[in-house]
């Protein structure tokens, strides 16, 4: 809208058009875009991209202009969207081709301290945790609404280049969806977002694992009774196996009978 009216509707075909001539050439510039491509209706489809979107539509605040933002991520409007630490810069096909920063706050280092504190030993590896393969508990803990590690909106600020003057627009909406389908294909984005390392996640199970791996098992180690009953030979005291195996060899070469 510019002063007095608002920009004359664009066709999503013609608006489509007109974002990919000016992202070919900021790609000559050497910008490389990456457009959200949503296959089907369903935004986002592993627990992480669920889990994201679901937590933008607990809030009130948001509740307004996210259907629009849904519709507007659906048609390939997010042409380009790079997540960054604390931040995400976007561009959307609209009247015109629009840019926008999302910034996200950092999860303060107590909260974090205290998922990883929550979480310490469900969680087994890096595969299970990105892939979102753990137990209820843990789903609520990373989900929580207050405590957790997805963002409430006095933790999300956003700018935008479009005229609309409402305080999410519903470029910034499809940009945030877009977000969600982005962490179904890299969902340790997430954690660069907020600043804070995944591995933190399974560090104590990590140390747990590391402790049983320090050799073997004490009754899986035979001692020298057992290795002289087992062979039939005599086992010097304190020697080694090997070595007591190999001088008893050298005795019988020199010693023939």
């Amino acid at each position: 809208m510019d002063e007095f009216r608002w920009h004359d509707y664009v066709p999503v075909a013609s608006r489509r058009l007109q974002a990919m001539r000016e992202l070919a050439a900021l790609k000559k510039k050497g910008h490389q875009a990456s457009p959200v491509v949503i296959d089907g209706r369903k935004i986002a489809r592993t627990f992480w991209g669920e889990a994201w979107c679901d937590n933008l539509e607990r809030y009130s605040d948001y509740e307004n202009r996210l259907p629009r933002g849904r519709t507007y991520v659906r048609n390939g409007s997010v042409v380009d969207l790079q997540i960054a630490p604390g931040a995400v810069m976007a561009m959307v096909s609209g009247s015109d081709l629009y840019r926008f920063e999302v910034k996200v706050a950092a999860v303060p280092k107590a909260r974090w301290t205290a998922v990883c504190r929550d979480c310490a030993g469900a969680i087994d590896s890096l595969v299970e945790l990105l892939q979102g393969r753990f137990s209820q508990g843990v789903m609520a803990r990373i989900c929580h609404e207050k405590t957790g590690l997805f963002p409430s909106p006095a933790e999300i600020e956003f700018t935008c280049s479009c005229p609309d003057w409402a305080s999410m627009c519903k470029h910034v909406a499809a940009v945030l969806y877009g977000i969600g389908a982005r962490l179904d294909e890299k969902p340790d984005l997430l954690f660069a977002l907020r600043k804070v390392d995944h591995q933190d996640l399974i560090a104590r199970a990590g140390k747990g694992l590391a402790q049983t791996r320090n050799g073997p098992k004490a009754g899986k180690i035979l001692d020298a009774g057992d290795l002289s009953e087992m062979f039939g030979i005599e086992m010097a005291q304190g020697a080694k196996p090997r070595a007591a195996a190999v001088r008893k060899k050298r005795s019988m070469r020199t010693n023939p009978r």
